[in-house]
C-alpha cells in the first residue's frame, strides 16, 4: 500500500517484510535477511489508521480481523518490527505531536482516585476465573516470575519468585505484614506459612477479595491472614513488614507521593518494604495506548527516575534495587504458550476476537521486554541503615534453606462461571 510506503521503509531496515494491500499488490521492506512475514490489509480505512496511529491501529486491526497474518505468525511480525525499532520511537505522519501529546496527557490518563482506581482493576481482574485457571500457575501469580533456568516451569518459576521476594523482606515469625495489591492471595498465605506471620492483603478486585479469604479460611490461616477490600490510601496500619507486587503499575504518577507517604507512615522504625515493579528503562513516557485502551486502563510502567524522588520525600531510605531483564519475557512466554494450547477453551468463555486481544497483549509485552527496554524493578526500603544487612548474602542464604514451596490452597478449586 503506497500511503505505508514512507512508515515502513522508514521502519524495516533488516529482515523482510511483505505487505499486501486491499487491491492484491504487494511491496516488500528490509534487507532480506531472516524468515519472511506477510500481512494482509483488507481495506483502505485500515491502512490509513496504521498511517496516522500504528500503535493503536496495529492490534485494533489484529483484533478485527482487517489486518492478517499470511506468512509467518504475529509473534514473527511483532518481533521483527521491535527488533527494528530497539528504544527508538516508532515515526509515522503524526508521531512528533502524538508522543508529546500522550506524554503531556498522562497525568490525566493515569489519574487514579479510590473509585476509577477500582473501575481500572474490575476491567482486567474481574474476568472469568476459569481465564486465568487456563494460563496461570496453580496459585494464581499473575506478576513476574524469577526464572533461573530455561527449562523452568511456570510453577516452579513462580514459586522461586515468591521465595525470592521473602528473603529480601527478612521475614521473623510473629511479624505483621502488609500486602499491597494481594491478588488472588497466593503471596500473603506464602509469606504467612514461611514465617508464622500475621498478613493483611489489600486489593480492589471483589473477585480476587472472595477467592482470597476463601483460601486463607480453607488453608487454617483465617486467623491471622485476611483480606480486605480496600484501596492503599485508607491503610492506617503499622507493619514490620510491606510488600508490594505488580500493583505499583497502577497507581498512576499523579499519586508516587501519596503511595510512599502511606508505607513510610505504616512501616514501623526498624521495619522493610519492598516494591517490585515493572519499569522502563528510556525515561518518562506514556502507556502504550492500545494496552490503556484494552487491557489496563489507568496503567503505567514508570522509570527509576519518576519514583526515586517520591522515596526521598517520604523520607524512606532504599537500601537495595535489583533490575530484573528478561524474566518477565520468559514468564509471558510460558503464560503465552498455556494461553494458546487451551485457546478453544478460551474462545468457548468468550470469543475469538476476545483471543486475538489477549494473544496481541501477551506477545507485545513479552517483546517489550526483550526488546524495548521494559524490565521489572524490586526496590527494598527502610527507615534506618541497620534494619538491612550491608551486604546481600542473606538473599543467597535464606534461599538456600528454603527450597521453592508450591501453594498451600491452589486457586482452581474457587472459580466461578464468567
Amino acid at each position: 500500500m503506497a500511503v505505508l510506503d514512507g512508515l515502513l521503509g522508514h521502519t524495516i531496515r533488516h529482515g523482510q517484510l511483505r505487505v499486501i494491500d486491499p487491491w492484491g499488490r504487494s511491496a516488500t521492506y528490509g534487507d532480506g535477511t531472516g524468515p519472511a512475514v506477510t500481512i494482509r490489509i483488507h481495506d483502505l480505512k485500515t491502512g490509513l489508521k496504521l498511517l496516522f496511529d500504528p500503535q493503536m491501529a496495529v492490534g485494533e486491526a489484529y483484533m478485527d480481523g482487517t489486518l492478517t497474518v499470511e506468512t509467518g505468525t504475529l509473534y514473527d511480525l511483532i518481533d521483527l518490527a521491535f527488533r527494528n525499532l530497539g528504544l527508538k520511537p516508532l515515526a509515522y505522519p503524526l508521531s512528533g505531536l502524538t508522543e508529546r501529546l500522550r506524554t503531556a496527557m498522562r497525568r490525566i490518563a493515569q489519574f487514579n482516585p479510590a473509585p476509577r482506581a477500582r473501575r481500572n482493576v474490575a476491567h482486567h481482574y474481574d474476568l472469568s476465573d476459569t481465564l486465568y485457571d487456563l494460563f496461570l500457575d496453580a496459585d494464581r501469580q499473575y506478576s513476574c516470575a524469577y526464572v533461573m533456568d530455561p527449562s523452568d516451569t511456570i510453577e516452579t518459576a513462580q514459586a522461586q519468585k515468591k521465595r525470592h521476594l521473602a528473603a529480601k523482606l527478612l521475614l521473623k515469625p510473629g511479624q505483621k505484614i502488609l500486602d499491597i495489591g494481594s491478588g488472588w492471595g497466593g503471596l500473603g498465605l506464602y509469606l504467612a506459612a514461611i514465617a508464622a506471620g500475621d498478613v493483611t492483603g489489600l486489593t480492589l478486585s471483589s473477585e480476587q477479595h472472595r477467592v482470597s479469604n476463601q483460601r486463607a479460611k480453607d488453608a487454617g490461616l483465617d486467623d491471622r491472614v485476611r483480606f480486605d477490600l480496600r484501596d492503599y490510601r485508607a491503610e492506617q496500619g503499622l507493619y514490620d513488614r510491606i510488600i508490594s507486587v505488580g500493583m505499583f503499575e497502577h497507581v498512576g504518577v499523579n499519586h508516587y507521593d501519596d503511595y510512599f507517604q502511606m508505607v513510610a507512615r505504616c512501616l514501623k522504625d526498624d521495619g522493610v518494604a519492598l516494591i517490585h515493579s515493572i519499569g522502563r528503562a528510556d525515561g518518562p513516557g506514556h502507556t502504550n495506548p492500545w494496552i490503556g485502551k484494552y487491557i489496563f486502563p489507568g496503567g503505567y510502567s514508570p522509570a527509576l527516575s519518576e519514583v526515586i524522588p517520591s522515596i526521598e520525600r517520604a523520607g524512606l531510605i532504599i537500601t537495595d534495587i535489583e533490575i530484573l531483564r528478561l524474566h518477565y519475557a520468559e514468564t509471558l512466554r510460558l503464560w503465552r504458550e498455556r494461553f494458546e494450547m487451551n485457546r478453544a477453551a478460551i474462545r468457548a468463555l468468550y470469543d475469538e476476537r476476545f483471543c486475538r486481544m489477549w494473544e496481541f497483549y501477551l506477545i507485545t509485552s513479552e517483546l517489550c521486554f526483550r526488546h524495548q527496554g521494559q524490565m521489572v524493578f524490586q526496590i527494598q526500603l527502610a527507615k534506618r541503615s541497620e534494619s538491612v544487612p550491608i551486604t546481600r548474602d542473606y538473599i543467597t542464604a535464606f534461599e538456600a534453606a528454603h527450597p521453592p514451596a508450591q501453594s498451600v490452597a491452589p486457586v482452581k478449586s474457587y472459580s466461578r462461571a464468567a
